[in-house]
């Protein structure tokens, strides 16, 4: 029988860029829902923040984010007259702001490494919302 659940994750950031596990929650999420097969559509209604899956190692973290950053190097971008995160926009922009993953067993078929970490790319932020949708039987 077809099923669907809606979550929200919700949580506050401290620093100007960051990379944010949020495997975990993700992994209860899915498994709460009951549902064995199917899909975890996760997206993020940020405009200055994106989604990544990757190894969570400490060099890992920081290759990718400082090669990340190099996608839209510090200039003067006509947006940052406006709020000066044009960069964070720009950035979002490229690597996206959702990621769907097959679930199997009632659990993320995720490889061995891999992790899923929230993106910040224009902290600290009081509030950002990761929303997921499972979606299967």
């Amino acid at each position: 029988m077809f099923a669907q659940k809606f979550s929200t994750l919700t949580f506050s950031t401290e620093n100007t860029y960051a990379l944010i596990n949020i495997t975990d929650e993700l992994l209860k999420l899915v498994k709460d829902s009951k549902i064995k097969q199917g899909l975890c559509v996760i997206s993020i209604p940020h405009a200055t923040a994106t989604l990544i899956i990757n190894e969570d190692e400490e060099g890992v973290k920081k290759d990718i984010l400082e090669r990340i950053l190099a996608l839209a190097p510090k200039k003067d971008y006509k947006h940052n007259r406006i709020d000066n995160n044009a960069r964070a926009h720009i950035i979002s922009a490229i690597v996206g702001s959702s990621k769907t993953i097959v679930i199997e067993n009632s659990k993320l078929k995720l490889g061995t490494w891999q992790e899923i970490f929230f993106m910040e790319l224009d902290g600290p932020r009081a509030e950002r919302r990761v929303e997921v949708e499972i979606i299967g039987e």
